[in-house]
């Protein structure tokens, strides 16, 4: 496990559009999956990180909360699932349907919405408003598995609440850390380097 840092892409940001497998119902989720939503939130996401199975909770709970509240959410996982057998979609779905997620979780299988995104650990968190602009990238909260702080989502939740209110986001933003995303050999992106 190598701990990574978000690589904190800058702030205003447009979305890059998808077009992703969900694991679970197998349809094809894109930006416009969202059109009626006032904000989304991508996070990328895997099944094995231990960083991941600290916060899962709280991230099924995020989606509980918002799901009437007009924020999009979608989960993507982009590691080579060849070389980490445990996030291969069939683990994933099982992840999803084991915490009743509200939200898609999808497969990126190339890897490629990953490096638009410039993802670079799981969790790693974008958060954007409804003109699909980049309001948000950092931390759930500053709990990690190994420093005994609760998992509030503070940190994500005080973001979200201020873009569905229609206001400012707070531009101190802390970078999330977790596992790197497990690239196939020769497919590391160059932002890392």
């Amino acid at each position: 496990m190598a701990l990574t840092a978000s690589t904190m892409l800058p702030l205003g940001t447009q979305a890059p559009d998808f077009h992703l497998p969900d694991v679970v119902s197998g349809h094809t989720i894109s930006l416009s999956t969202f059109t009626d939503k006032k904000a989304l939130l991508v996070m990328f996401i895997c099944q094995h990180c231990p960083f991941v199975k600290y916060v899962k909770v709280e991230l099924a709970q995020l989606g509980k909360d918002y799901v009437n509240h007009g924020l999009g959410i979608v989960a993507i996982s982009a590691n080579d699932a060849k070389n980490y057998p445990d996030d291969a979609p069939e683990f994933l779905k099982a992840m999803a349907i084991e915490l009743n997620f509200k939200f898609p979780f999808c497969y990126d299988e190339s890897q490629e919405i990953a490096k638009a995104y410039t993802a670079a650990c799981t969790p790693d968190f974008f958060l954007f408003d409804a003109k699909r602009q980049l309001v948000y990238r950092g931390q759930l909260d500053d709990s990690r598995p190994s420093n005994g702080k609760p998992v509030t989502g503070a940190d994500l939740r005080a973001a979200i609440d201020a873009v569905l209110a229609g206001e400012r986001v707070a531009g101190d933003q802390q970078p999330s850390i977790g596992c790197n995303i497990k690239w196939k050999p020769g497919n590391e992106p160059n932002y890392l380097t």
